[in-house]
């Protein structure tokens, strides 16, 4: 069976092994697209460094084991004390110390104190004896020079844990003796309770001479005080301070209102003074005023006046004027007319005379008044004094019997047996055998975890370590080129034997490997019309010439007439492989001393022309830039159906990026574990960012080992078995 009759089969180019065109788990899509790693990759990265994982498993829960089944057997006691929120109230006094437990702050504050070294520094001294000699039997340590003390052991195994809505508090101690540990842990609850009392008893009696010392000299203030209040009495005639205020404060009274009567008098008789002003010279005016017409005298006489007016009247009717009875009443009236005005002028004299008294008076009761007031006025400030004095004095003696009252209640607490805190249930040895630490159960438990998840730690740290190309992943995502082929590793074939393993069939794998590559080319269009392909990789040793020869032979074992030219001209390396000189090649066409024809090696394989470097270029970049060149290779497309062009690594030199305009695509080619992805990434970077079409990447020296890891749905066992039953065991007839 030749290759076309094998493209032709019913499996066509994907025969054994699946095809390209559907390229890649995880959605890759004819190697098109963006590549995402899935949960099979990760899988894949865990299942190829399975012995990584292993041996770290192993390491680890060994270590566990071996630590758990060696260690000392520790045995933990628990003791609970019970917090009082307030303390026991024999008598309604307050303490000094105040221990009630209010929320969590004060709860925690109990729990420090458990914590505290005062309380393992008394602890420790109670261990004596035989009973220190076992305490510390498990941790003497015969190298060691410094002495061993208990307190650190202490501090490091105890352990004070809080009861969850809660005031109980339990005490919990470690050791490898049982008994040892019960009673540690008993210790700290008695250490508690009597560190709570001693704190309480000093501070108490702290506070009683403090107490005493502040009594006395608030005594002695009080003292002072007195003194000073009473020789203030003695200097300001103050002996009866209240009774002087009294008659003081009477007599202002008195003579307020008596000047507020005085007023209100000169204002009566001011008004009745300002009408006789008014009307001092019309004495009839006068007479009519209601205070004069109401004076009885005046009152008479003006009705004595009117009654001789009547008599004048009717003698004059019987008498004429010069009659003695009319003389006589002309005469009487005259008399009562005079009388009259002598009381009006009277009275007139009289209003005057009241008016000055008035206000003689009431000015001598204002005098008075200012002297009361001053006087009160100098007795009110002296008062004031006197009672601030007075006030400081009394609060200074209530003052001095609240401290001496308080120093009393304090002694008496002093002597009082108050405790905030007890024992609930104390600690008891636990039963042989029954130990807290190594936890077995546990310490297998996170030796599993542990090991299972450092080994798998480490491996993903390897894997991420690891930078180079190997998956499909890596090329399509981060290198960022579509992968058309998988080419499996040759192990046992010399170079000259490999060049040419699609047509020996010594190794069936890699024949069938470039005709999916080459079923993979025909189904691209791009692929499908070029006419010239140039192979480069990033680094020397990725089998670009390998890929280039077996490729140029798959086309010309399907009917194409297909030229290989060998553009690299610092290191040639296609002679070699299939066996040619190199004595004339594109170095000779370029320079013009033979045409295509001169170097042309036909037939070397059928289908297949080959055209050598002619040696080494000493300046390979003036070769490539030529006109010359560019002709040759506008000459080869007239005469072939496919020129495949080997040029050198992108990474080492820029002759594949001179030649690339003259093509119509490139192929990338990557070795297996090889090359890193920077590198790769750069190089392909230089390709892809050219306008001449990239056709994707092909993967040589697949290590078909690990192949499972990352291409299993490519390279199984079962396909493996199936190429050996094709090469031995097959019976067909091959067609021509």
């Amino acid at each position: 069976m030749n290759l076309s009759d094998k493209e032709n089969s019913p499996q066509g180019g994907d025969y054994g092994y699946g095809g390209y065109a559907g390229y890649g788990s995880g959605g890759y899509g004819e190697g098109e697209g963006t590549a995402h790693r899935s949960f099979q990759d990760y899988l894949l990265i865990l299942r190829e460094r399975i012995w990584y994982i292993i041996v770290v498993f192993l390491v680890v829960f060994s270590s566990v084991l071996v630590y758990t089944t060696s260690a000392t057997r520790i045995y933990e006691a628990t003791a609970t004390v019970q917090l009082l929120r307030d303390d026991p109230k024999v008598m309604q006094v307050e303490a000094v110390v105040d221990t009630e437990i209010r929320g969590a702050e004060d709860l925690n504050t109990q729990v420090k104190l458990l914590e505290s070294m005062n309380l393992i520094e008394s602890v420790a001294n109670r261990l004596t004896g035989d009973e220190l000699t076992k305490f510390l039997a498990p941790y003497v340590d015969e190298d060691s020079e410094e002495p061993l003390l208990p307190h650190g052991i202490l501090a490091e195994n105890r352990k004070i844990v809080p009861q969850r809505l809660s005031l109980v508090i339990a005490i919990q101690y470690r050791h490898p003796d049982r008994v040892i540990a019960a009673r540690v842990a008993n210790y700290f609850t008695e250490e508690f309770i009597n560190f709570n009392n001693r704190q309480r008893i000093e501070e108490t009696l702290k506070a009683v001479d403090d107490l005493k010392l502040r009594a006395d000299e608030q005594g002695r203030k009080v003292d002072e005080l007195a003194n000073e209040l009473q020789s203030y009495r003695e200097k300001n005639n103050m002996v009866s301070l209240d009774e002087r205020r009294d008659i003081v404060t009477d007599r202002l009274k008195a003579l307020g209102m008596n000047v507020t009567e005085l007023s209100t008098e000169l204002k009566q008789v001011e008004v009745r003074y300002d009408q006789l002003e008014e009307r001092k010279d019309n004495l009839n005016e006068l007479a009519e005023l209601p205070f004069v017409a109401s004076d009885p005298h005046i009152a008479a006489l003006k009705q004595q006046i009117a009654a001789e007016n009547i008599a004048i009247a009717e003698l004059q009717e019987r008498y004429r004027a010069k009659h003695p009875r009319m003389i006589e009443a002309r005469r009487k009236l005259e008399q009562t007319n005079a009388e009259l005005e002598s009381a009006i002028r009277g009275m007139v004299r009289q209003i005057e005379s009241q008016y000055d008294a008035a206000k003689r008076s009431l000015a001598e009761a204002r005098k008075d008044l200012v002297e009361q007031e001053t006087e009160s006025l100098a007795l009110s400030r002296a008062a004031v004094d006197y009672d601030k004095k007075e006030r400081e004095y009394l609060i200074n003696k209530e003052l001095h019997n609240s401290i001496v009252s308080r120093m009393r209640e304090t002694n008496l607490n002093a002597a009082m047996d108050n405790q905030n805190a007890r024992v609930i249930d104390r600690a008891q040895p636990s039963k042989e055998g029954n130990f807290v630490s190594p936890n077995i159960v546990l310490n297998l438990g996170l030796g599993l975890i542990g090991g299972a998840g450092l080994g798998l730690g480490f491996a993903f740290f390897v894997a991420f370590i690891d930078d180079r190309v190997k998956s499909s992943f890596d090329i399509e995502s981060v290198v960022g080129v579509p992968l058309v082929g998988i080419i499996p590793q040759i192990k046992k074939l010399d170079p000259v034997e490999k060049a040419q393993v699609v047509i020996n069939n010594s190794d069936r794998q890699v024949a069938e490997a470039f005709l999916t590559l080459h079923s993979a080319l025909r189904l691209k269009e791009e692929a499908k019309n070029a006419k010239c392909l140039l192979t480069t990789s990033t680094i020397p040793g990725e089998g670009k010439s390998f890929t280039t020869t077996n490729l140029a032979l798959t086309f010309a074992a399907h009917g194409e007439k297909v030229c290989v030219v060998d553009c690299d001209l610092r290191k040639p390396n296609i002679h070699k492989t299939l066996q040619l000189e190199n004595v004339k090649g594109v170095i000779d066409i370029v320079g013009g001393t033979a045409d295509l024809d001169d170097v042309a090696v036909k037939d070397v394989f059928p289908g297949l022309d080959v055209i050598t470097t002619g040696g080494r270029a000493k300046n390979p970049t003036h070769v490539l830039n030529s006109r010359n060149f560019e002709k040759m290779i506008e000459d080869l497309r007239k005469r072939y159906d496919r020129v495949f062009i080997d040029t050198p690594p992108l990474a080492a030199v820029s002759d594949a990026m001179i030649i690339l305009p003259l093509v119509d695509g490139s192929l990338f080619t990557i070795f297996f574990n090889k090359v890193r992805r920077k590198a790769a990434q750069f190089a392909a970077k230089k390709l892809l960012e050219s306008n001449v079409p990239l056709l994707g990447a092909v993967l040589n020296g697949l290590n078909l080992a690990v192949s499972g890891y990352y291409y299993a749905q490519y390279y199984d066992k079962s396909y493996k078995d199936y190429y050996v039953v094709m090469s031995k065991n097959d019976d067909t007839p091959e067609r021509s």
